[in-house]
């Protein structure tokens, strides 16, 4: 997969050294590219310019990309990054940094922007999630189809504890993506149980979300699977 990043900040650097490790192709453009930068992260192809001119986004080929990243510290950037990427040159997915929460609303595909990734939301839910065992925790939304995705451990005394996946009757609309134990991720089958701390990852809608956090409570009622 070919990758744009579009801001070569710390957040910026993270994301593509995560992705390269992952076998990604990746370029990294930025306004003001240094040395030091550039040997940071050498895998990485690199580019200096500003992405919120037309000419830099042609000089990278960001036609040619899968997905554009706008991780830079200003949300005005961001939001013309994910508006060039998708109108001018049809990049398939567009995700965008929000660094203050006040703009949150302002990215929306009207933008250009199908995945908003909050910073302090993102923070946030890590505080909350370690501290709030049994709260579902919204990590981020998905711009289309009123979807997001959310994290919650499993309590020690909840009656889902030591069930079969496949037998535990999920909310409509509500998938589990992951098993985190013990630090590691797990593609739950139907034949995995729970066990008692584990970290779930869902991808949810807001109407499902309370009623996914009620059974996921200590001492909730177990759902049966039906079918």
């Amino acid at each position: 997969m070919r990758v744009i990043i579009v801001g070569a900040g710390s957040v910026g650097r993270s994301i593509a050294q995560e992705l390269l490790d992952n076998g990604h192709e990746i370029l990294l453009v930025d306004k003001a590219t240094t040395e030091a930068l550039v040997d940071n992260l050498p895998d990485a192809t690199w580019l200096t310019g500003d992405a919120c001119e037309i000419s830099t986004l042609q000089e990278a080929e960001v036609a040619t990309g899968d997905v554009v990243v706008a991780a830079t510290g200003d949300d005005k950037a961001n939001l013309v990054v994910s508006l060039l990427a998708k109108t001018e040159f049809g990049v398939p997915r567009t995700v965008a940094r929000v660094n203050n929460p006040k703009n949150e609303w302002m990215f929306d595909e009207s933008w250009g922007v199908d995945v908003a990734v909050s910073t302090p939301r993102l923070m946030t839910a890590l505080v909350e999630e370690a501290v709030s065992v049994g709260d579902l925790v919204r990590i981020f939304d998905f711009r289309q189809g009123n979807s997001s995705m959310a994290g919650i451990t499993l309590p020690e005394d909840n009656p889902n504890v030591g069930r079969r996946v496949g037998d535990i009757d999920f909310p409509e609309d509500t998938l589990l993506l992951a098993i985190i134990r013990d630090s590691r991720p797990i593609g739950p089958t139907a034949d995995d149980a729970l066990e008692a701390r584990d970290e779930l990852l869902f991808v949810t809608t807001t109407e499902a979300e309370p009623q996914l956090e009620a059974m996921m409570r200590p001492g909730s009622p177990a759902r049966r699977h039906h079918g």
